[in-house]
């Protein structure tokens, strides 16, 4: 069934930043102009084009806000740091623009270690502003004081330390331009307050120059002329697509070269969205919850081109067994990723975008010398394993709505331009099978560090980046209590993002291996929140308390009347209660650190590769 609000919900307050005074037409800072350092922040910020920053004040980051008043940059007051962390995350990754976050010190700048973290290894563009104590007090353990640009030197690209007023504006144009350039990631700013006070002369560098950063755009024509003959001569090649092709805004080339070549094509769970779903060649997600079309390619193929990729373990499985036979082209902006796990036999340095069009240029000088390769035996061995072994779900015995079916019913209703954020687990992984992603940046998820509490955040994020887009968060019960703080946020600051539960009252993922590998012994997995009498949470009551709609769904029948319901309202957040099946489990699976030969398609049920040779 599906339970209305029981009471009408309040009136949506008026967001804050459209009640106080703001100098939208401010002239810019010029040269020498007099200022305090936590204006010449603001000013910097301005500078860079910011137009939104996601932050909580503090004691050390006061003096910033109080400029902050009057600037034309939007502020939204989040309710947690790492909501402000996971914010800007969302808003990099849907608009391909730097999302800023701003905390205090000590506590508020540690809250964001996670989400820097996540931002880092998903290579998302975020630069974070944080206070620190007076430059006196540094080392004195001062009140709220943190080593944060110690703490957060493993998990960004680059760590400031300013205390010194007049070098605030330059700092803040290196953050951007190291965040934004090469392979993206975030960067620290951590400002102490003695040089916010201080008195300074704004003076903005005419260009960002930091010894020893100089990203490789432009790969090596030799490298690209022999991974195109390679391309060109094999009969049984991947294009492997990462994460890297959506950073580096090369949907475009990619799609050019795909066509080009004729090869079968898989994107990766940070790559979804890359190429159409839609593309008759792309065989969908690698690894261990892909298809068993696309694990099975990879672990025939004779060539392997590695487009942006990490040659991660969720991919690769057992690494030492990982596409036995093939020769592997790697190409991408980062050259440590190069050869890290995987020997690469041509390895490209540069960017994406220029790899994919010098390479395409190359292929059809290979094709118009040498002919195309044959492909058609290829292709009948992958066909048959796309219509052998298709991805799907069987019915719930327990009565309960299949996840999957919810999951699928929502792509298919919100259709392919809105923009879906997941959490982690198991919904996570039923969002990125069963939603066809037809354009880059429609889907956001927290890949490398596996961010459990990342959906909320990250779609309100998206929601301020792509205002007119319909932007669902699909997070589970155990992700959505560690940050649905965050929706009094959105509900204040007049941010309608979606957001379908899938309500399993479980920490899936970890009972779906309790009950694999753990003999059926569900040590903590129970979380009380769907399946009894007394739901702790009452998710449809929680939703109404942060002044957004709660609406629960119990029923097949009722799934998509649910959702068009939730569709239909604009004016504030929806949270569906979809309560689903705890036994549902996400197939196919390659257990952690066995060979993707091993890859089930179901319990019980392994693929035959050797009949398909």
């Amino acid at each position: 069934m599906t339970t209305p609000v029981p009471h009408p919900a309040p009136p949506r307050p008026t967001p804050p930043a459209q009640t106080r005074p703001v100098a939208a037409t401010r002239e810019p800072a010029t040269a020498g102009e007099p200022m305090s350092g936590a204006a010449s922040v603001v000013r910097a910020l301005e500078a860079v084009g910011t137009d939104v920053i996601f932050g909580i004040p503090g004691g050390a980051i006061l003096p910033v806000y109080d400029p902050l008043f009057d600037s034309s940059m939007r502020h939204i007051l989040v309710r947690h740091e790492q909501g402000a962390g996971h914010a800007a995350t969302g808003y990099a990754a849907a608009s391909g623009r730097v999302g800023v976050c701003m905390a205090t010190s000590g506590p508020g700048a540690t809250n964001l270690v996670t989400p820097l973290a996540d931002a880092h290894m998903d290579s998302v563009p975020v630069v974070a502003i944080t206070g620190q104590v007076s430059q006196s007090m540094i080392g004195t353990d001062a009140f709220q004081e943190a080593d944060i640009v110690g703490i957060t030197m493993p998990i960004t690209k680059h760590s400031f330390l300013v205390t010194d007023a007049d070098e605030i504006p330059a700092r803040i144009a290196e953050a951007f331009h190291i965040a934004s350039t090469g392979r993206p990631g975030p960067v620290l700013v951590d400002i102490a307050k003695s040089a916010m006070q201080a008195e300074t002369r704004f003076t903005w560098p005419a260009e960002p120059d930091i010894p020893g950063y100089r990203p490789i755009t432009k790969p090596h024509v030799k490298q690209v002329r022999e991974a195109a003959r390679l391309l060109a001569t094999s009969r049984k090649p991947v294009l492997l697509v990462g994460g890297g092709a959506i950073r580096a805004n090369a949907a475009g080339e990619l799609r050019a070269l795909v066509d080009l070549s004729g090869s079968p094509v898989v994107t990766t769970l940070m790559a979804r969205g890359a190429l159409p779903d839609s593309h008759p060649q792309h065989l969908g997600m690698p690894g261990m919850h892909g298809s068993v079309a696309a694990v099975a390619a990879l672990q025939k193929a004779d060539l392997i081109v590695a487009l942006g990729a990490r040659f991660d373990d969720r991919v690769t499985g057992r690494l030492d067994s990982f596409a036995p036979n093939a020769t592997i082209v790697h190409a991408d902006i980062d050259p440590a990723e190069i050869g890290k796990n995987r020997l690469a036999d041509v390895p490209i340095v540069g960017d994406l975008r220029e790899v994919l069009r010098d390479l395409a240029g190359e292929l059809k000088r290979e094709h118009t010398q040498h002919g195309t390769p044959d492909l058609q035996g290829w292709w009948t061995q992958l066909d048959d394993l796309r219509e052998r072994y298709p991805l799907g779900w069987t019915p719930t015995a327990d009565g309960l709505l299949a996840p999957q079916h919810v999951i699928s019913r929502l792509g298919e209703l919100a259709g392919p331009d809105a923009i879906y954020a997941a959490g982690v687990g198991q919904h996570q992984m039923w969002a990125a099978q069963f939603i066809r992603y037809e354009r880059p940046r429609t889907w956001l998820n927290s890949g490398g560090l596996g961010t459990m509490g990342y959906a909320i955040p990250a779609a309100m994020g998206a929601k301020v980046a792509e205002p007119d887009r319909e932007v669902w968060a699909i997070d589970g019960d155990g992700c959505f209590q560690m940050t649905n703080q965050e929706l009094a946020t959105c509900a204040l600051e007049g941010i309608p993002i979606k957001t379908a539960l899938i309500n399993n009252s479980s920490l899936g993922m970890v009972r779906q291996w309790q009950t694999l590998f753990y003999g059926e012994r569900y040590s903590n997995t129970d979380l009380n929140t769907g399946h009894q009498t007394a739901r702790i949470p009452d998710f449809v009551r929680l939703a109404e308390a942060y002044g957004c709609v709660g609406l629960r769904c119990e029923s097949a029948k009722d799934v998509d009347a649910t959702i068009k319901k939730a569709q239909e309202i604009d004016d504030r957040p929806v949270v569906i209660d979809f309560v689903v099946s705890r036994d549902a489990m996400v197939w196919p699976m390659v257990a952690a650190g066995v060979s993707n030969d091993e890859i089930k398609y179901a319990r019980d049920i392994t693929p035959d590769f050797e009949r398909d040779e």
